[in-house]
């Protein structure tokens, strides 16, 4: 039972690091990937742009067809007040990057988990 006690302090204090994010740090986060992945950034500078991104939900991907052309938009309203526009590629690009973001928090926990796991008293 008690060996047990340092993996379920290690999960509880990851959940509690990973619950003080606050929200503009997450969207800031989303924000770098899509920029990495290959998004264009067009900011809201004109009555017109600024109508148009009130239109569309706030952090939510969007997908619209320009033509034969798939467009992947994503508004951000509150900390850059612009859209990010990406083809497939980019949107393909940003999927892979939060995939492997996963995958290295998912490994991190890990190693904080089984950290402390090996029987040190016989030695």
């Amino acid at each position: 039972m008690l060996k047990k006690l340092p993996i379920g302090a290690a999960i509880a204090t990851a959940l509690l690091l990973s619950a003080c994010q606050s929200t503009q740090q997450a969207v800031q986060g989303k924000e770098d990937l899509l920029a990495a992945a290959g998004f264009t950034i067009k900011p809201a500078n004109s009555s017109a742009r600024l109508l148009a991104m009130k239109k569309l939900p706030p952090h939510k991907f969007v997908q619209q067809t320009s033509g034969t052309n798939v467009v992947w938009l994503y508004a951000d309203p509150t900390i850059c007040q612009c859209v990010y526009f990406g083809d497939q590629t980019a949107w393909a690009n940003y999927r892979a990057m939060v995939f492997q973001k996963q995958i290295a928090n998912e490994q991190q926990m890990t190693a904080i988990m089984n950290q402390n796991s090996f029987d040190f008293g016989p030695w």
